[in-house]
């Protein structure tokens, strides 16, 4: 079973495409034949995770993908690490502003994701599709999520690493939304079709590729 996540709207906007996105991927796949549900989070710190704990604790899915808007970017983001901080510029939707705060006391200090995130943007490309390896999910919602989920996912994985696995994506504006900020956006099915490409990439794949796709800054 696979299980997608996606925000509500934040930040003034009235849509978020990451949930656009992740609804419409989780309908592929099941058109695809492929057991798949999409979840709605809220954009709130510790809200946003208990929701999702209890989504995976209820559906206990092999593979799960948080999907976020980052807002300015130009491609599909694979991000690669989760950090241990809350640092909010802007509060969330339930006006908390946390800074500087650790999302678990005395956990560790960084998860990264169990996807193959060299793999799929390798095929994300071959698609046609615009992405990047992503070295930071930022301090925001995001981030807390990504970092709960891969919490949650340690605890329910063996010593031989065998459990679910996840990560989390990034994905632009919509195209509309990019139209009123005046920066790149992204179709949302676009978006859609590489969440889709992702899942049945993390289907078939256990291992990564070595591929170079870092950043000098």
């Amino acid at each position: 079973m696979i299980l997608l996540t996606g925000f509500e709207p934040f930040g003034g906007e009235t849509v978020n495409p990451s949930w656009q996105a992740a609804q419409q991927a989780a309908e592929d796949l099941r058109a695809d034949g492929v057991d798949a549900l999409a979840v709605e989070l809220p954009c709130t710190f510790g809200e946003s995770i208990a929701i999702l704990r209890a989504a995976v604790s209820l559906h206990r899915p092999r593979l799960v993908f948080c999907v976020g808007q980052a807002g300015g970017r130009t491609r599909i983001s694979l991000e690669r690490v989760a950090i241990n901080i809350d640092d909010a510029r802007i509060p969330d939707n339930e006006g908390n502003q946390p800074i500087d705060a650790p999302i678990r006391v005395g956990g560790p200090a960084a998860y990264f994701s169990t996807l193959p995130i060299k793999q799929a943007l390798q095929d994300l490309i071959e698609a046609g599709i615009a992405a990047e390896i992503s070295q930071t999910a930022g301090t925001y919602v995001c981030n807390h999520v990504f970092y709960g989920l891969m919490d949650q996912l340690a605890t329910t994985t063996d010593r031989k690493g065998d459990g679910p696995r996840g990560g989390f994506i990034h994905v632009p504006y919509s195209v509309e939304q990019a139209a009123v900020h005046g920066v790149p956006g992204m179709p949302v099915a676009e978006m859609a079709t590489a969440l889709r490409l992702i899942a049945l990439t993390s289907q078939q794949t256990t291992s990564d590729l070595r591929l170079a796709a870092g950043a000098e800054h």
